[in-house]
């Protein structure tokens, strides 16, 4: 019987499982706010350096980080050492979690459940799946119904300079919702919590792809009116595909959705602006994705993302270009011609059906609801949500 653990009121002992960019911001971010944390990284010289010069020797370089917290690895934790924790936060790459959790899940205690929070944004290769999903196949639905998903435009450096922040924090229970913002809430970092985690993953995937397009748009020399244009169809897009597939079409004009997009779209410290940059300047894929550096999720996401709109048979002109890029080997500049020689549409047109993947996924999770879009009070009534503090 699962059986959430009770949140100190004080600090709390937080677990990061990932190292990289996101994974060290948000670990620096709850050490400077008097909790516990230690941070899990696979390779052996990162925590020996993190531990001994409280710096980061691949992510972050410059920035000194709090004293209270201890990397581990490259093993993973024990479950006395789990079972201690009271937060367990994912910060790794969406196509390797699958394997982290069905590694980790021998070691939970169901019955005395840290808080388990996702930041990672991106669609499984081959199944196409939500990081949801994921959760409900390796830990089981009550697992999944109790985990809270953050999302928001928010670039790790500038978290780390205690730049002021704001982001989503999702969960299909408010409770858990709560206790996460809880948790990261700041003056200079601000949580707002919201009932449709389906939405908020979808936006934090998705508009990775819409990143590379406007980097790739910037990289061949065009300039304002057209990443404005990227923008602007890319979140019609975006809401479309989340709408069809059972998302409420209000989580894409919050922070998650048209807030992320706009960070992601306009700034060359994006990793999907980047790669869609260096594509526009005529490189190839191959050769930027092995000097990147670092993880870009859009270039995975955007076979997910094909997936999907075919399955949905709705129309996301954008994403599917950008499919073709990086996998048909279309040329950039004949796409972005083919994009601009389309026939004259509706500009906003939410499809006429809705729902049928999260129905699917809430069958999975054992939830039935008469709406396709999940809502906290559909989601409470379910035996034993209440009983979670």
């Amino acid at each position: 019987m699962y059986n959430a653990k009770t949140q100190p009121k004080g600090s709390s002992k937080v677990l990061v499982f990932g190292a990289g960019n996101f994974g060290s911001c948000l670990a620096s971010h709850l050490g400077d706010s008097q909790h516990d944390v230690y941070i899990w990284a696979r390779e052996e010289r990162i925590v020996t350096h993190f531990n001994k010069y409280h710096r980061n020797a691949a992510y972050l370089k410059d920035h000194v980080f709090p004293e209270s917290i201890t990397a581990v690895g490259p093993a993973l934790p024990s479950e006395e050492f789990m079972e201690d924790m009271d937060v367990l936060l994912f910060a790794i790459p969406t196509q390797f979690l699958r394997e982290m959790l069905r590694t980790l899940r021998p070691k939970f205690n169901i019955e005395n459940m840290p808080l388990m929070i996702f930041v990672n944004k991106g669609i499984e290769v081959g199944s196409n799946a939500l990081t949801l999903e994921i959760i409900t196949d390796t830990c089981g639905p009550e697992v999944a119904e109790a985990a809270a998903f953050i999302s928001g435009p928010s670039f790790a450096k500038e978290i780390v300079d205690r730049q002021p922040t704001s982001v989503s924090v999702a969960s299909f229970t408010e409770i858990e919702a709560n206790k996460a913002a809880t948790l990261f809430h700041q003056p200079h970092f601000r949580c707002y919590t919201n009932g449709d985690p389906i939405g908020i993953e979808l936006s934090g995937a998705l508009k990775n792809v819409y990143a590379i397009a406007a980097g790739m748009s910037d990289g061949l020399g065009f300039q304002n009116n057209t990443r404005a244009m990227i923008i602007t169809r890319g979140l019609a897009e975006l809401t479309c595909i989340g709408t069809a597939y059972g998302a409420s079409p209000l989580t894409f004009l919050g922070l998650a959705g048209v807030g992320d997009l706009f960070l992601t779209c306009s700034s060359p410290n994006s990793r999907n602006y980047t790669v869609g940059f260096r594509l526009g300047q005529g490189e190839s894929l191959d050769t930027i994705l092995n000097t990147l550096g670092s993880v870009a999720e859009g270039v995975t996401t955007a076979k997910g993302a094909k997936t999907i709109i075919d399955g949905l048979g709705v129309s996301a002109p954008i994403a599917t270009a950008i499919y073709d890029v990086l996998y048909n080997g279309k040329d950039t500049r004949l796409a972005i011609r083919e994009l601009m020689e389309l026939p004259p549409s509706k500009e906003l047109e939410l499809p006429p059906t809705a729902g049928k993947p999260t129905r699917h996924l809430l069958r999975k999770l054992g939830m039935e609801v008469d709406s396709p879009v999940p809502r906290w009070r559909t989601v409470q009534i379910l035996p034993g949500l209440n009983d979670r503090q």
